[in-house]
């Protein structure tokens, strides 16, 4: 019984920084939830097999339940592009459920690999502050679904809402940051849907799930986290006008340089 309490201590911790961190740096949450329920995960004994596949199941699933209200104040400011994200849509749609085929396909041991160079390359863009300069316009259709198919595999496979992708591409096509923040925000829900039904189809059938698994979706750490980071992601928001956000942008690259080394080379 203290065990489990414990772990449930932990949900809701890992639930509250991320959403704290979220509302702070903009950071997405995937970043942080999937390599602390890899951890937590191989504490409780789970097969080393599933764990990274359960690890951004979950995390996929909880940002369908953040990005609802993120989406929501995106909205109400209106700064969603809708026309943008209807573009987008299709193709991350479908480049999510391949991520998630792809993703089912690999070993725990490769997406541990491809996840923790993930985890650096995006450390070295939030430490050096790299930005791409706008110098073209939107493509068309055709070239809208194929970048929304990119962004929607990469994202579905390393378990993120797609910010740190989707953001770089819409300023790059000369969308102003704030619109194009709130877009990705918009993004990030057809992301983590897709993702994480992807993700319970390719695991229903998987031999050693745990207790409480939809496929590859655990239900306890998802409702754990999802609650509390929701409630949380607010007052990382209100932090973000009165802390130094770029040096605390620099300390958490720093952290996250740490994970993807630990990853990369456990």
């Amino acid at each position: 019984m203290e065990h489990i309490l414990l772990t449930l201590l932990l949900y809701l911790v890992l639930g509250a920084f991320a959403g704290v961190m979220a509302g702070l740096l903009g950071v997405g949450g995937g970043l942080i939830i999937v390599p602390a329920l890899a951890w937590i995960f191989r504490g409780q004994g789970m097969n080393d097999a599933i764990i990274m596949h359960l690890a951004i199941g979950t995390s996929l699933a909880t940002i369908v339940v953040t990005s609802i209200s993120s989406v929501r104040a995106h909205h109400r400011r209106g700064a969603v592009l809708w026309p943008v994200f209807w573009q987008l849509t299709p193709g991350i749609v479908v480049g999510a459920w391949l991520g998630a085929a792809v993703a089912d396909a690999l070993s725990s041991f490769a997406l541990q690999k491809v996840f923790a160079l993930f985890v650096l390359a995006m450390s070295a863009q939030m430490g050096f502050g790299a930005k791409p300069a706008s110098h073209r316009n939107l493509p068309g259709t055709s070239g809208m679904l194929a970048v929304g198919g990119v962004i929607g595999a990469v994202s579905a496979i390393v378990g993120i809402g797609g910010g740190s992708l989707t953001v770089p591409f819409l300023t790059w096509c000369n969308v102003s940051i704030r619109q194009a923040v709130a877009t990705s925000a918009a993004c990030g829900l057809p992301i983590a849907l897709a993702g994480s039904i992807g993700f319970v189809v390719t695991g229903l059938n998987t031999a050693n799930l745990p207790v409480w698994s939809l496929g590859y979706v655990y239900g306890p750490a998802l409702a754990g986290i999802a609650l509390v980071s929701m409630l949380s992601a607010p007052l990382g928001a209100k932090f973000a006008h009165t802390l130094p956000t770029e040096m605390l942008k620099r300390v958490f690259a720093g952290f996250l340089a740490l994970v993807g080394i630990k990853m990369l080379l456990g």
